[in-house]
């Protein structure tokens, strides 16, 4: 069975009835309309024998890898057929995060199906703290201005299942109304948070992790414990590589979690660069994190505990977004020299 992937309302699906060398004839099985500039042929339950990285591909990574930062370019693997189903706990080991392609996954699956591998693998992805991502959740918006109930219930539901993020693709490629897509989205997204059950996916997170624990799974699972117990509206988070924050918001606090990126300065003999952009944009991916980037001067690690003044630039960006307001109770995760300090502190007026 062959589709072109175009949205919910045109894509024909067609059946291969004669193959003759080069010629493909193929019987057109219901009506739709070609639109657009950008068509997907996808062929259902056929394993094509076929590299999925080429040599071209692994050089291209090679490069990236020697233009400096570029070498930390993370890469997500988009799951879209069988094959993917079946190594889908190798390629989770080896990606940086996992977008699921529930458009082409709906071609290869029974639809009565694709809802229980998409719970799976957005499961198996939240206890190894990695991005899980979603697409095709309102193609009506491409046409239409609202979503269906139904699209709508999805797009909760998946944000409720664990997913750190929509991907939307041809609401806003080529879409009618891509603003109040994106609008309409947020919104049932934000509405779904609200009524997650942070607290029984912290204790599967736990169990999942078993014991005993690594430094930095006890101390991000410490701390958001602690910021429950206190009932903290944010959780701040001093961190260089991005890691310690990632696995603070791998336990789904229900409180927000500010990700300061504290830059390293480094050298290739000639000049003089600080890293912490790339970690800080990244971080942006993951569900719960609020990432910003501190000053370079001012660094993170000192001997007395927290450096006050990147702690002050933290509690202002909190402040003007929101987050934090007068009294309220904050969780503090640092490293200070060698040691890992969890600390609570609670504002004045």
């Amino acid at each position: 069975m062959l589709r072109f992937l175009i949205s919910r309302s045109s894509t024909p699906v067609m059946q291969v009835t004669e193959v003759s060398g080069d010629d493909v004839v193929c019987l057109i099985k219901n009506s739709a309309t070609l639109s657009g500039q950008l068509y997907t042929l996808h062929v259902s339950q056929i394993r094509i024998d076929l590299p999925t990285l080429t040599d071209k591909d692994k050089e291209a990574r090679n490069y990236l890898s020697k233009l400096g930062d570029l070498n930390q370019t993370q890469i997500f693997a988009k799951i879209e057929n069988v094959e993917g189903l079946t190594h889908f706990d190798e390629i989770l080991q080896e990606a940086d995060g996992i977008i699921l392609s529930r458009g082409n996954l709906g071609i290869d699956l029974p639809p009565e199906k694709v809802f229980l591998f998409q719970k799976a693998a957005v499961y198996k992805c939240n206890m190894v703290g990695k991005p899980a991502v979603v697409t095709r959740v309102v193609d009506s918006m491409t046409d239409n201005l609202r979503p269906t109930r139904a699209e709508a219930t999805d797009v909760a539901n998946a944000v409720l299942d664990g997913c750190d993020a929509i991907l939307l693709g041809a609401e806003t490629l080529r879409g009618l109304y891509p603003v109040e897509t994106i609008s309409i989205v947020g919104k049932i997204c934000a509405e779904a948070e609200k009524v997650s059950n942070h607290d029984l996916h912290f204790k599967k997170t736990v169990k999942y992790v078993g014991e005993p624990m690594t430094h930095l799974e006890s101390i991000a699972s410490s701390a958001v414990r602690a910021a429950i117990k206190v009932k903290a509206s944010v959780i701040i988070c001093f961190t260089s590589s991005g890691r310690a924050a990632r696995l603070i918001a791998k336990y789904r606090p229900t409180m927000p979690v500010i990700s300061v990126v504290v830059p390293r300065l480094k050298t290739n003999q000639l000049r003089w660069t600080f890293t912490g952009a790339f970690e800080a944009r990244q971080s942006l991916i993951v569900r719960s994190l609020f990432p910003t980037l501190a000053d370079p001067r001012h660094p993170a690690e000192s001997t007395g505990g927290t450096n006050e003044s990147i702690l002050k630039v933290a509690l202002d960006h909190g402040k003007a977004t929101g987050l934090i307001k007068p009294h309220d109770r904050i969780v503090v995760c640092q490293k200070v020299g060698d040691a890992s300090v969890v600390k609570i502190i609670e504002l004045e007026d």
